[in-house]
């Protein structure tokens, strides 16, 4: 059996970091990766890969502790929550300036470009560039304005892009779907932390995810000091649920009749994040439905939310635990 293949990486925010873990099993089993197509948080992973800073790379996202994922958030005043200048600051030390076309082998990033309604292939030019761009992710990162061009995330059209790598020569294509919806028995891992630190970065997201309408131009400092006022919140304690009375019944409407609760998002920020990813769940079946794959590896969705990006080691070992299922299986078959 021949062991080359065609990776195609696709978008799903956080969950992306599932993609280090496929690849770390793939290598270890033995294949061989000929090419790479990668969109939003797959651009950046197989960009790093194609560059041969995977291990690097690896070995920051893990090191990262509460504060340094605080320092990381350089808050923007429009189009985006995050400018992203940081994070992709440190991704170019990481990786260097190198062009594509100077990658060991072929690589693909997948953009939109809003201003002319299209798919862009980033196949040639600066590799930095072009992964800032394909994961210019609505909402959370600021776009990219190259030219006449406003490009962001390439999920908005092309969540698994499989179509840049089917005229390839390698034996086999391997699609990462991070958006599967049937994958009930994965569970995200549980690694342990600081007892000081859990909780921590969650909260916070929630916090400015919650403040977003309302940031004006404030500081750095005004964002490091949202994660004191939980702490002072925890020391208070829980607030009662606006939503029950003061015995914790469920409250009742003029009519008598039960009112219902609603667990929906909780701020404007995973508002737009779930809509997005309710999008990308269907263009990504209509993609492997066109395109289908040799293998398909999916990790649920459900794992963790969006821009949960602290999330490094527990979703780098689970996307190695379920390529390594998946990898079996189809072996077996063979």
């Amino acid at each position: 059996m021949s062991k080359k293949v065609a990776l195609v990486l696709g978008s799903g925010g956080a969950r992306g970091y599932a993609h280090i873990g496929v690849i770390e099993e793939l290598q270890a089993r033995g294949y061989e990766i000929g090419c790479i197509a990668g969109c939003s948080m797959g651009a950046v992973v197989g960009g790093i890969f194609a560059a041969g800073k995977l291990r690097e790379y690896r070995e920051w996202t893990e090191s990262l502790d509460y504060l340094d994922v605080l320092r990381l958030i350089d808050v923007s005043f429009r189009l985006g929550a995050i400018r992203g200048e940081r994070v992709f600051g440190r991704i170019h030390d990481i990786v260097g300036e190198i062009n594509i076309e100077e990658l060991a082998i072929p690589f693909t990033a997948v953009a939109t470009d809003l201003t002319n309604q299209q798919e862009i292939w980033f196949q040639e030019g600066c590799l930095h560039q072009a992964m800032r761009a394909s994961a210019a992710i609505p909402s959370l990162f600021t776009p990219v304005i190259q030219g006449k061009r406003m490009l962001v995330d390439g999920g908005l059209l092309n969540p698994l892009p499989i179509v840049p790598v089917v005229s390839s020569h390698c034996d086999l294509i391997i699609a990462v779907n991070l958006n599967a919806t049937n994958q009930s028995h994965y569970q995200l891992p549980v690694i342990e932390r600081p007892a000081a630190l859990k909780g921590r970065i969650d909260q916070l997201m929630t916090t400015l995810g919650s403040r977003l309408p309302s940031f004006r131009r404030k500081s750095e400092d005004d964002v490091l000091l949202l994660a004191a006022e939980q702490q002072q919140a925890d020391a208070i304690g829980p607030a009662a649920a606006p939503n029950r009375n003061a015995a914790g019944a469920v409250p009742k409407s003029a009519s008598g009749s039960r009112v219902a609760e609603f667990s929906g998002p909780a701020s404007l920020l995973e508002l737009v994040n779930q809509s997005f990813e309710v999008m990308q769940t269907s263009l990504a079946q209509y993609k492997i439905a066109g395109y289908p794959p040799d293998i398909l590896i999916n990790v649920p969705k459900r794992v963790c939310r969006f821009f949960e990006f602290y999330k490094a080691p527990e979703l780098i070992m689970l996307g190695r635990q379920i390529a390594r299922d998946t990898l079996e299986r189809y072996e077996r078959e063979r």
